[in-house]
This record gives C-alpha cells, sequence and structure tokens, in this order.
C-alpha cells in the first residue's frame, strides 16, 4: 500500500495506491474502516461495501495501479469514496431510468465508450 506524497495530493491521508493484486479489495475496505474510524462513524458497512465493489472492479476490468479516495464532502460532510485505475477506455456514467429495476445497484451504470464521444 503506497500513499500518495503531499506534493501529488493534498489530502494524502485520504489517498491510497494499492497494487492491483486480489488483496486490493480487503485494502480498500480496511482504508475506508480507518478513515470512518477517525470520522467517529461506527456504522461503515454500507462504504465496506461500495468500495470492495470498486476496488474489485478496478482490479478485474482495468490495468495498473488503484487508487482509493476517502474524503468528507466540502458541503455537506458526507463520506465520499473514489476509486479509478488506468483503463484504456473511457466510461460514461447514465443515470437510472425510471421504470428500471436498480434494486441491487447504486443506480449508476458505467459504459466503456469506445469512440470516447460521452456515450451513446
Amino acid at each position: 500500500m503506497y500513499l500518495f506524497t503531499k506534493e501529488v495530493a493534498v489530502e494524502c491521508d485520504s489517498t491510497v495506491v494499492l497494487e492491483p493484486t486480489e488483496h486490493a479489495p480487503a485494502m480498500a475496505r480496511r482504508f475506508l474502516a480507518g478513515r470512518f474510524a477517525e470520522w467517529g462513524i461506527a456504522d461503515d458497512h454500507d462504504g465496506r461495501l461500495i468500495v470492495s465493489e470498486l476496488a474489485t472492479n478496478a482490479l478485474v476490468h482495468g490495468h495498473g495501479p488503484i487508487v482509493v479516495r476517502v474524503f468528507r464532502d466540502e458541503h455537506d460532510g458526507l463520506p465520499v469514496i473514489e476509486v479509478w485505475e488506468c483503463a484504456t477506455r473511457r466510461l460514461v456514467v447514465f443515470p437510472a431510468q425510471p421504470g428500471e429495476d436498480w434494486r441491487f445497484s447504486l443506480g449508476l451504470m458505467a459504459y466503456p465508450d469506445p469512440k470516447g464521444k460521452g456515450g451513446q
């Protein structure tokens, strides 16, 4: 696990770079649990689930190191979870459409955009 230096990221305690191994999702969960504990958030179940899913997707579908950021939104103080990797294709996020069954997702779908023009 590598922390960004202050020259690379201002909030170095909120960002971690993980090697793309089978241990990355567990390390991402531990990182998030530590941040939540620092903030006094006892119920971190949803956060650990989300960061685990995102880190797993980055591991399976991406290339190179996995970057995890967990910080508080400057406007409302709610936790923000970001995970990214070095994918060669741009992902486009589409909001859930009315009438679709999104009970088992986060309400967003990401599709590879092979033309890099913002999706279809």
